[in-house]
């Protein structure tokens, strides 16, 4: 009787950390969030030129590749709990920074920093989340892992459109919310063990990449596909004659589905297991973008956009659901170091790339690339699904 009141003890206590974890990760995702419209805005009133601000855009993905190999070490010699504590605090002291600092030049040192230390941030979140979340419930966990998150990051644009760009309100609210993420994560800090050294080794993202390439082009094609859909969606439309308002409601459906249809996404991963369903989303997606020059002037292109939007990402959700079935301790945190910096890759890669093809072809230059990047991901995972068998 102890051992069964013992057992599910230890059962309340780790899902209350889990979601410790994922309000924390939601708190920061608010601020980060946030970030990029206000920064934007910003320098808009500072008068900068578009090409200025796109640079500026690049420096935090540029923090987040650059810092993504140093990950697994830091987790070793400081502890992830440490780690994950002050990265938040720090991203505090940049929101401050800025306030303060009303220099552009300044900016770009700013945004490199918080791409620097959002990182480790991303990172064990999704792995305390991958190790707290009950093996025949991963699948549904990490569903509402990152639909939250995605909540969380759809709330900091929304915070600026009642709060505006002047005062210290916007800024106030990114300092809050990275503050929110290190008070929560060090509160269900005596939870978060057993996962950060486990002794073996990971043999770093070059390792890592030699066992599991599929999952890695799942990543870069995700973050590709989604930031080039939320970028550029706005000019496929325009090249369809939409009206402004329209185009701003097409990245809204894109969010949407995002949000709604991970928990879903999740509950099939449970039962069809992750691999399968990366195919299964990419093969969505690339369906979805096809269709979409079909359905743009119509009311059914708000249920194909809300059915992208899911499976889009929703490869990264399962690349995420695959790497916590496969791997464990310091190599699950150079997984995840490894997909951070596929993530970073993807959005620098992708985005530049559909623009191009669409400046070539017109506004269908966009579904093109899309479906290609998946039929390329389609074709590898089944490959390598055919190597694993035969060895």
């Amino acid at each position: 009787m102890a051992a069964v009141e013992t057992g599910e003890g230890e059962a309340r206590t780790q899902w209350a950390a889990l979601a410790g974890v994922t309000a924390a990760l939601a708190m920061f995702g608010a601020a980060q969030g946030l970030s990029s419209p206000l920064f934007t805005l910003l320098m808009q009133k500072q008068g900068m030129s578009a090409g200025a601000i796109g640079l500026s855009a690049a420096m935090m993905p540029l923090g987040l590749i650059l810092s993504a190999s140093f990950v697994p070490t830091a987790v070793k010699l400081v502890g992830a709990r440490t780690l994950a504590v002050s990265c938040s605090l720090i991203g505090a002291v940049c929101f401050l920074a800025i306030g303060y600092l009303q220099d552009w030049i300044a900016w770009y040192v700013i945004r490199f920093i918080i791409g620097v230390v959002i990182n480790p941030l991303y990172i064990l979140g999704e792995v305390w989340a991958l190790s707290l979340a009950p093996p025949s419930r991963r699948g549904r966990v990490m569903g509402v892992f990152n639909a939250l998150m995605g909540a969380g990051y759809a709330a900091g644009p929304l915070a600026l459109t009642f709060l505006g760009s002047s005062g210290w309100g916007p800024f106030l609210v990114g300092i809050v919310g990275f503050i929110l993420c290190a008070v929560i994560l060090r509160a269900v800090s005596s939870k978060l063990t057993g996962f950060e050294d486990d002794g073996q080794p990971s043999g770093g993202l070059i390792g890592f990449a030699r066992v599991a390439p599929a999952l890695l082009l799942a990543v870069l094609v995700s973050a590709a596909v989604q930031q080039s859909t939320y970028a550029l969606i706005p000019v496929f439309g325009s090249g369809y004659g939409l009206a402004e308002a329209v185009l701003a409601a097409l990245v809204m459906a894109l969010s949407l589905g995002n949000i709604v249809l991970q928990i879903p996404l999740g509950l099939l991963a449970e039962r069809f297991g992750g691999r399968s369903m990366i195919i299964a989303c990419a093969l969505a997606t690339a369906a979805c973008a096809l269709a979409l020059p079909l359905v743009i002037t119509t009311p059914l292109v708000w249920v194909v956009l809300l059915v992208m939007g899911a499976v889009g990402y929703g490869v990264y959700t399962m690349a995420l659901v695959e790497l916590g079935s496969r791997f464990k301790g310091s190599t699950l945190v150079a997984g995840n170091a490894a997909f951070a910096l596929m993530w970073g890759a993807g959005g620098i890669v992708g985005p530049p790339s559909a623009g191009l093809l669409m400046q070539a072809m017109g506004p269908i230059g966009l579904p093109v690339i899309i479906a290609g990047l998946d039929a390329v991901l389609i074709a590898f995972a089944l490959y390598r699904s055919v190597s694993r068998r035969r060895s």
